[in-house]
């Protein structure tokens, strides 16, 4: 009965919290401020509580855990109408890289040593701190680089050539079931799948397809099951 009443209790609590982040907001998934990353550590720790504790009431364990979802829902709503709140809640971006200069007490007050600051740089395609003229680090740790000038790749819009409107690849097979409602968007006929997958792959056997898209451009990307090893 223990063991029914434990797996019962379970399966409420996470469909209780599932409903509660859903309700929170993408943001909560997303790049957590300190305040949500808060928030979501003490709903994670209350769950676990509210999932032992048998002898505790159900309705009782979960208390704490809606005072937590209103306190987040109020201040998010709060911190909507009033910068002061926000950025009590969220913290403030810090520059880290001004006109090309380190801000060395700006690194030492958020304790960012050199080696976070280029190894954020890298992951941002940087390879030197020549080619930067900012360096914001958010409140979520995330860092935002703004190159220099002269280091800004150049686009079609800076060379005035024409651009055109860029959708999303249609999937034409997934896990080797094809689509044929898309099939069917870009006038195309199963036969002429079959053709073309085997033209660049030599199989015209849709079921060795793990994937298959058709881009903007017209390119057909084909991509084959792994075969079993031996």
């Amino acid at each position: 009965m223990d063991l029914l009443a434990l797996a019962l209790r379970t399966l409420f609590v996470y469909f209780f919290i599932l409903l509660i982040m859903r309700i929170m907001g993408k943001r909560e998934i997303g790049k957590l401020s300190i305040f949500d990353l808060v928030v979501s550590i003490m709903i994670a720790e209350l769950a676990v509580l509210a999932v032992e504790r048998l002898d505790v009431p159900l309705f009782i364990s979960l208390i704490p855990i809606v005072v937590l979802f209103l306190t987040q829902i109020t201040l998010s709503y709060i911190s909507l109408k009033s910068k002061t709140i926000r950025q009590i809640v969220d913290g403030k971006p810090s520059v880290l890289v001004e006109n090309g200069q380190i801000r060395e007490e700006e690194m030492k007050k958020q304790r960012y040593n050199l080696n976070d600051l280029l190894m954020q740089l890298r992951e941002n395609n940087i390879q030197s701190l020549s080619q930067v003229e900012f360096a914001i680090l958010e409140p979520s740790g995330k860092l935002t680089v703004i190159p220099r000038e002269e280091d800004k790749y150049v686009t079609k819009k800076d060379l005035h050539l024409p651009v055109r409107k860029v959708e999303r690849p249609l999937i034409l097979i997934e896990d080797g079931e094809v689509n044929h409602d898309n099939l069917l968007k870009i006038g195309r006929t199963l036969l002429w799948l079959k053709q073309e997958i085997k033209k660049r792959t030599g199989t015209s056997a849709l079921k060795d397809i793990s994937f298959c898209s058709l881009d903007t451009d017209g390119v057909l990307y084909i991509d084959l099951k792994d075969k079993p090893k031996p």
